[in-house]
């Protein structure tokens, strides 16, 4: 019934806004029909999307509705990214690489694979999550600034038991998700944080300790920074409980 109906003396009487929607390979209907009812409608505005689809409610539906969207308001939905507020904890081992000319390849690789199964050990017990390895290091997030700062003081402490020494640093701030992956500037700005640090040393930026303040937690002011590839200064703290 409805590829027998017949409408086209009446489309040049059509004085209302439209917009006439097809699918370039339609199974269903013929594009060149929807081309021509688009001549024959004053001022109607015609999209041709991609796909073979007949019903409005399968295939790419987020483009059918960007543009039925901007049709009536005039506006498209922006695809924001997802971005998150979050802490951002970095470590690193104090001379690895002297540290791998004395041992050996396979000693070496031995005490970094035994250095990193107690880092996620801690991770675990302070609930943060693991984002990737650096090499001789470790990128993880928390939800709760006060339990990173803690699980990087842990961290310290846990790997000497290994003879060696890592660095840590911290910052919190807005990042996006990119799958299991992170990208932003405060994830530059942590990593500039850790590379100020000394070993053994587990700083934060001003933002961390403002965040955490009553928590028990004490620092030390180790002053102005710049940090590279981030502008102005940054105020750093190294966390001393």
């Amino acid at each position: 019934m409805n590829t027998e109906i017949d409408t086209r003396s009446i489309l040049p009487a059509i004085r209302v806004p439209t917009l006439i929607l097809h699918r370039t390979n339609d199974h269903d209907s013929d594009v060149r029909g929807s081309r021509w009812m688009a001549t024959q409608i004053a001022n109607a505005k015609y999209v041709e999307l991609d796909g073979e689809d007949h019903l409005v409610f399968v295939g790419d539906t987020d483009s059918l509705l960007d543009e039925v969207q901007e049709f009536l308001t005039g506006t498209r939905f922006a695809d924001l990214p997802d971005r998150v507020l979050g802490t951002m904890l970095f470590t690193d081992i104090v001379g690895s690489t002297e540290r791998a000319a004395e041992l050996g390849n396979q000693r070496w690789a031995d005490l970094n694979a035994a250095h990193f199964k107690i880092l996620r050990r801690e991770l675990e017990r302070f609930r943060g999550q693991e984002i990737h390895t650096t090499g001789d290091g470790i990128l993880a997030t928390f939800d709760g600034p006060a339990r990173a700062v803690r699980c990087g003081c842990a961290m310290s402490e846990a790997v000497r038991e290994l003879g060696i020494e890592i660095r840590v640093g911290l910052h919190t701030g807005e990042y996006e998700l990119i799958g299991r992956e992170i990208a932003g500037v405060a994830i530059h700005i942590a990593a500039r944080v850790m590379s100020n640090a000394d070993a053994n040393e587990v700083w934060v930026s001003s933002t961390i300790k403002d965040l955490i303040a009553g928590s028990g937690i004490e620092f030390q002011d180790r002053g102005a920074h710049a940090l590279k590839g981030v502008p102005g200064e940054w105020h750093l703290y190294q966390a001393v409980k």
